[in-house]
């Protein structure tokens, strides 16, 4: 089934999506499988922690669909060891190692540290300018949400160049009271930063950040529903990503998300469903 849009989550192997989501009997190496037949894109976060083995790549390709999107990140190697330009070797090595899927590494995320200042924005653009691919930036300093010089620059250089700003979304988690450790953790770790919505390209960049309960996020997420209605109207194809602190009900919450987009689109087909062991009958008494 073809989507207008890219929906889909952090990832695809979690154990606790057999509750709800997976079969309970789905084994570890079924899961991407699966999760390819409902949503048609993951951020490629593994990547950024580690590179993958050539094997692990080449399986991902003899099970990816043609049609469906990996948003690989850089390593951290790359995005947060000095001057960027210096890593293009490293840059090869890593787009080397993901050929074998071809297109469907698409757009690839640069996600920069909030170390990472206005005053590099030159580094930035010779990064880009020497990296001849689909590209999507996160930034994190807070000069670049603060509506000045640095800001527009920075929007400015990346339009010149077809390049998303990727927009992070943690409302919804930073709306969070609970003390829960994976939220105290997400809280931790995610930059509380202001919502830029932007549309540099054909394909914006949303990464929506949840809160642990899936109702407590819809007066978040019912304005992603309307902007991303409202681009593909416009003849974009946006990317949406949906996360919970722990990501265990991300899952549940993209499902949710593109539910409520059908009821804004008409026509829009719901997403396909998992095939479910149906629970044991029990027999009655004759």
């Amino acid at each position: 089934m073809l989507l207008p849009y890219y929906l889909g989550c952090p990832s695809w192997s979690e154990n606790a999506w057999r509750d709800y989501f997976y079969p309970q009997d789905a084994k570890t190496g079924e899961f991407l499988s699966l999760y390819s037949q409902v949503f048609n894109a993951v951020e490629g976060n593994t990547t950024f922690y580690a590179s993958p083995a050539a094997s692990t790549v080449q399986r991902w390709a003899e099970t990816m669909p043609e049609h469906f999107r990996f948003t690989a990140k850089f390593p951290g190697d790359i995005s947060h060891s000095g001057d960027l330009r210096e890593q293009l070797t490293a840059v090869e090595t890593f787009l080397q190692l993901l050929s074998p899927l071809g297109e469907r590494v698409s757009p690839i995320w640069l996600q920069l540290s909030k170390s990472f200042t206005p005053q590099r924005l030159a580094e930035l653009a010779g990064f880009i300018d020497a990296v001849d691919r689909p590209l999507a930036i996160e930034v994190r300093h807070r000069e670049f949400f603060a509506k000045g010089d640095a800001e527009r620059m920075l929007n400015r250089m990346l339009l010149e160049r077809g390049v998303e700003r990727i927009c992070l979304d943690p409302r919804a988690l930073f709306s969070c009271t609970s003390t829960a450790p994976s939220v105290l953790e997400a809280q931790a770790k995610k930059p509380n930063v202001p919502t830029r919505p932007a549309a540099f390209t054909q394909f914006p960049q949303v990464r929506f950040i949840g809160h642990p309960q899936l109702e407590a996020n819809d007066p978040f997420l019912l304005p992603w529903v309307e902007k991303i209605a409202a681009w593909i109207e416009e003849g974009r194809t946006p990317y949406i990503f949906l996360h919970t602190a722990d990501n265990l009900l991300a899952a549940k919450l993209a499902q949710r998300f593109h539910a409520k987009l059908m009821t804004r689109l008409p026509g829009l087909p719901p997403l396909p469903e998992l095939y479910r062991e149906p629970a044991a009958e029990q027999l009655g008494l004759l």
